[in-house]
């Protein structure tokens, strides 16, 4: 386990204390201004009995959901678009602030090349520290497996983006691959962060980050998930990318805009 990971483990433990009331609403008060958190979907501040339980606050009532392809979580998108087909027809390449990913090996066994052949079309989505941490299904969609891959746990801000060479694919994640209509694959990449304690599963509580060196895949049969339904979430903010076949979304959004779980990001072409 590297050094990044020891920090974010003890970050994560730190952030459950529970401190006398007085103390964990001056410090609720302070990370709420701190980032500028709108809490008018939310419990009071001084209601959270621990920082995580802040990080980790449920919506006081269910958002509306858009028609089409909605944004899985709240967030910015830092990148969106195609991949392509490198001149050695290898494998598939899709870039981020500058930095060319290979998709399989971001999705490692998770996808096989007849799968991605005909190209794809991705959206990556960078939670802040500010922004409400659970992830929901973007449509209706069946679950047919969960890999995680260990890894680091390097910083995904845009600046360290811009300095990791390839950093998604260095750091731990969890890839969920999933079918959408009987038609096309949908892969949600959850990519674990500094001070990302942990990722949560609400499907499947054995996934366990930041814990294990090994790498694993759990499937899964007749698992069905409806539009909005809360897939799970981080322990602070992180990155969601959104990766599928090419041709069966066109995203409605841009590169830097801000989006909100609910609301829509793709038409289904």
């Amino acid at each position: 386990m590297g050094f990044s990971n020891s920090v974010s483990k003890m970050f994560g433990i730190i952030a459950k204390c529970k401190f006398p009331k007085i103390i964990q609403k001056n410090i609720n008060k302070t990370y709420v201004n701190a980032f500028n958190i709108n809490m008018s979907e939310f419990k009071p501040l001084e209601e959270y009995e621990s920082l995580n339980a802040l990080f980790t606050r449920t919506l006081l009532k269910e958002r509306e959901l858009e028609n089409g392809f909605i944004s899985p979580s709240d967030g910015k998108i830092l990148e969106l678009g195609s991949g392509f087909q490198n001149d050695l027809k290898e494998n598939l390449a899709f870039s981020i602030k500058g930095s060319s990913y290979s998709i399989e090996e971001l999705l490692k066994n998770s996808a096989s090349k007849e799968e991605l052949e005909n190209g794809i079309d991705y959206v990556n989505i960078y939670l802040s520290p500010k922004d409400y941490h659970h992830y929901h299904a973007p449509c209706n969609m069946q679950i047919l497996s969960a890999t995680y891959m260990s890894g680091a746990l390097f910083s995904v801000s845009e600046a360290k983006l811009a300095k990791i060479i390839n950093l998604y694919t260095k750091n731990e994640r969890v890839v969920l691959k999933c079918l959408i209509d009987g038609k096309f694959t949908l892969w949600m990449v959850f990519v674990g962060a500094l001070n990302v304690g942990k990722m949560h599963f609400t499907f499947d509580t054995s996934i366990q980050t930041n814990a294990a060196n090994f790498d694993f895949t759990h499937t899964y049969e007749d698992l069905f998930v409806k539009k909005g339904q809360r897939l799970g979430n981080f322990e602070l903010g992180s990155t969601i990318v959104l990766i599928t076949q090419k041709g069966f979304l066109k995203f409605s959004k841009n590169a830097y805009e801000q989006v909100e779980f609910s609301k829509k990001i793709a038409d289904f072409a």
